[in-house]
């Protein structure tokens, strides 16, 4: 899922559940512009930095551990990623979302719309 920095539902891209969520960030970036794009360590890669440098924004994403040299990032900045843990918050209060009722992605997808609508208009 992609946010905006008021921690709203801006982008989605439902997934089989054993699917990394690395693999669909060049998808939801893509048409974006912005400044800078906040992600967890488990966004850290180059590829992925690559195309954020592309959008012309910076990758405020610390680096994996397992990565020989540490790419240095903006802590300050990235205290503002939790808006997209308090989007998944928000999401989650409605039953249907957190619980998965719908088994077919068409009908999940649907809903999550209708959700991140109710959310734009609070």
């Amino acid at each position: 899922m992609l946010a905006d920095a008021l921690g709203r539902p801006f982008r989605f891209i439902v997934t089989a559940g054993q699917v990394g969520d690395i693999t669909q960030a060049p998808a939801l970036l893509d048409g974006q512009s912005g400044d800078a794009v906040l992600a967890d360590k488990a966004y850290d890669s180059n590829a992925l930095r690559a195309i954020i440098a592309g959008i012309g924004a910076t990758a405020v994403i610390p680096s994996n551990r397992t990565r020989r040299i540490v790419i240095p990032h903006d802590a300050d900045a990235y205290k503002q990623r939790n808006r997209i843990e308090r989007c998944f918050y928000r999401l989650k209060h409605f039953r249907r979302f957190a619980t998965r009722y719908d088994r077919r992605t068409a009908n999940f997808t649907g809903f999550i719309h209708l959700a991140a609508a109710m959310i734009w208009m609070q």
